[in-house]
């Protein structure tokens, strides 16, 4: 009788456990808030241990930061620099517009947890505050505010809070991409529908708006 020679075991290709670890974090924070999930849950989804999730972030709350608030603050740090060179080319109002809200709208749907937790972060430490990262999200989101009060400036358009206009439109995006399914159910419409309709409100108004 002869014997099948044995399997060999397949291994993870290098950083796969790091990737699935993100992966599942994203998934499980978009659906409970911040304090409710586990890192058992997380290693659960996962596929690996426990032990494995700390060796790799250290902290829940360091997986939170990298798998969450990191691609919020790196794009809004890289329309930063756009929108400088955008300034000094004197490029199109509505191509910048363009830009900014479907690649943010992008990274919203991707990350919905942080809408979450940024939803709730009230009820978080000033330590949990800072460990997670939502204090650098404050930080970015000020410097957004003082790119909005750049472009009032060149625009000539006065405002005691130029701040606000920045704040607005970013809790608009976030809104659509966190609540869609809510909105929409299973007939949602497409994403490309949707930015268009988010470019045309931020540009025009709802009563001033594009035909």
């Amino acid at each position: 009788m002869t014997t099948e020679p044995p399997v060999p075991a397949t291994r993870r290709p290098r950083g796969a456990p790091r990737g699935l670890l993100l992966e599942a974090a994203r998934g499980l924070f978009a659906s409970q808030d911040y304090r409710s999930t586990t890192t058992r849950e997380i290693a659960e989804a996962a596929g690996v241990t426990e032990q494995l999730l700390f060796r790799h972030f250290g902290s829940k709350a360091a997986l939170f930061r990298e798998a969450l608030v990191l691609p919020f603050t790196s794009f809004l740090d890289e329309f930063g620099r756009t929108w400088r060179v955008a300034v000094l080319e004197e490029a199109d109002e509505e191509d910048l517009a363009r830009h900014f809200v479907g690649q943010l709208y992008d990274v919203l749907v991707e990350n919905r947890g942080l809408v979450v937790t940024l939803l709730a972060s009230e009820a978080l430490s000033e330590e949990e505050i800072a460990d997670t990262g939502i204090a650098d999200v404050r930080r970015a989101l000020t410097g957004l505010g003082r790119i909005s009060a750049e472009g009032m400036d060149i625009r000539g358009t006065r405002s005691s809070r130029p701040d606000l206009a920045a704040y607005s439109t970013v809790a608009m995006i976030a809104g659509m991409a966190a609540l869609r399914s809510t909105y929409f159910e299973t007939e949602q419409p497409s994403r490309d529908a949707i930015v268009e309709e988010l470019i045309q409100a931020i540009l025009h108004g709802f009563l001033h708006r594009q035909g």
